[in-house]
């Protein structure tokens, strides 16, 4: 699970699972570019915070800096999403838009703008973060299901136009994460059933790394082993 040499980029890389992601992959040697749109409270020389990631032009401009100040892009991580919970009887049209947005359009977006630095390196590996929940939607998770479902679709189409190419395209399927905000909005649940950052990173690491080289256009769940 070695990633000497590699440079790999982080999208969402400020937030609770982002950061576990960001610290495994420079534990296995690479080095870590972070894309964020919220501000970092340490900005660093391969911080990139207040980034829309929606927004083709400033995404691919960020690519060009930190391939160029690093020589070489290997892999990209998405994390950046959102959640939301309401039901479609009562919840609003925003909501769905906003979800597409910041889960499948964030996505997109960094992967076209990191794709033609993944080919110029000789190849490299595209994880995004799907839902288990994305299997069967449940009350309320309508729209974040639906948006986590295209992350997949949108990871095995790149993966399937990516073959030949080097690239691999893969995404992980975490159970709930076990992070403060979760804690928060679910004081009464069973935080010990919960998948943690840690775990889920280093999937996401190994799925970077070239000991995965033969898996291409998984969807591989990630969850408690005591609750899975």
């Amino acid at each position: 699970m070695r990633l000497d040499g590699k440079v790999v980029v982080v999208t969402g890389a400020l937030g609770a699972l982002g950061r576990a992601v960001a610290e495994a992959a420079e534990a296995a040697g690479a080095k870590v570019a972070r894309l964020d749109v919220a501000r970092a409270e340490s900005p660093g020389e391969l911080v990139f915070d207040g980034l829309d990631l929606t927004d083709a032009a400033a995404t691919g401009a960020v690519m060009d800096r930190i391939a160029q100040a690093c020589g070489r892009i290997d892999g990209l991580a998405n994390i950046a999403g959102g959640f939301t919970f309401e039901t479609v009887k009562d919840g609003s049209t925003a909501a769905w838009e906003a979800m597409f947005r910041l889960n499948v359009l964030t996505a997109l977006t960094a992967s076209r703008a990191c794709l033609p630095h993944l080919t110029k390196a000789g190849g490299g590996a595209v994880v995004n973060v799907g839902a288990g929940a994305a299997g069967r939607a449940g009350a309320g998770m309508g729209a974040y299901t639906a948006a986590k479902s295209g992350v997949l679709r949108l990871t095995e189409s790149l993966a399937a136009e990516l073959t030949g190419a080097g690239v691999r395209v893969n995404a992980v399927l975490p159970s709930i994460i076990d992070t403060p905000a979760n804690r928060r909005d679910m004081p009464k649940a069973d935080f010990s059933a919960w998948v943690t950052p840690h775990d889920i990173a280093e999937v996401m690491v190994f799925l970077l790394s070239d000991r995965a080289s033969a898996i291409n256009g998984a969807a591989v769940p990630v969850a408690n082993p005591r609750r899975c």
